[in-house]
């Protein structure tokens, strides 16, 4: 299946979900690339508003083309336990077989990323869950290096441990879970076995993918070249909109070079389409 193939579909074969917190500036041109790419198609584009009460609130008001829910938080909620909950709010509203998970730093610039993906669950229906272990394309060379380093710190704390010294806890070296940025989930079979997205106090998604996974069901995983060739996403982006970091921090420095670029790019994209 291509794109123009499922956009010319009468049911839509996925839905689409974001969660914005205060991110107004990511959260707008994340939308915007959306609306360029399917605001011809009938795809539902949901957005929860995790009780932002801010100008993001706002602007979401003003668009006619999503679904908008405005998520009141009744007490204060650790970042991943919100998301998660919003993300349960859209799962019991969709009526499609599949969602994709898209965070609000996450730049579509290819809409083929949805059939890409799309086309691994309709090949293989065993497939639960599609996505990337890793937010940001490091190469090969940092990549080597991470796992290596990790590899080595995980072996001499393990070591540190049965020798009955004093260390921390060895931390996996290879990442297994998927990283919501944008991932695709088999939202039928998860309703099938009575599953969510938040099922305890971890990270969305985590617990969830480990009982799919035990029950016999795949998880396709694409690497970053792959994924990568089809988006941009701000590592930790949300957080550094929301100034959940210092204004000298690295990933504070990192947001708003990017989101420099992207804005000039965006505007030469809205200007090119209004000539």
């Amino acid at each position: 299946m291509n794109n123009n193939d499922f956009l010319s579909q009468q049911k839509p074969p996925f839905s689409i979900v974001l969660v914005n917190y205060k991110t107004i500036e990511i959260t707008r041109i994340c939308l915007d690339l959306l609306h360029q790419h399917l605001g011809d198609s009938n795809i539902p584009v949901w957005v929860v508003d995790n009780d932002s009460a801010d100008e993001s609130t706002d602007y979401l008001r003003t668009l006619d083309w999503i679904n908008l829910i405005e998520r009141k938080a009744p007490e204060p909620e650790h970042g991943h336990i919100a998301h998660g909950k919003a993300l349960d709010l859209v799962l019991e509203r969709v009526e499609t077989d599949f969602l994709f998970l898209l965070h609000t730093d996450t730049f579509i610039f290819d809409k083929n990323v949805f059939s890409m993906m799309l086309n691994k669950c309709i090949k293989n229906p065993n497939v639960v869950a599609v996505g990337c272990t890793e937010q940001l394309n490091r190469g090969t060379t940092r990549t080597l290096w991470r796992f290596s380093s990790r590899l080595v710190k995980h072996h001499v704390r393990r070591l540190k441990l049965s020798l009955g010294l004093r260390s921390r806890e060895p931390k996996p070296y290879r990442e297994v879970y998927l990283k919501s940025f944008c991932t695709l989930w088999n939202c039928k079979l998860m309703k099938q076995h009575g599953m969510h997205f938040l099922m305890d106090e971890r990270v969305p998604g985590y617990t969830l993918q480990d009982r799919m996974t035990q029950l016999g069901y795949v998880v396709e995983l694409l690497s970053p070249r792959k994924i990568f060739s089809y988006l941009d996403h701000i590592q930790a982006g949300t957080v550094a909109a929301a100034g959940g970091y210092a204004t000298t921090h690295r990933r504070t420095k990192m947001y708003n070079d990017i989101l420099k670029r992207l804005k000039g790019d965006n505007n030469q994209v809205s200007a090119a389409r209004h000539k």
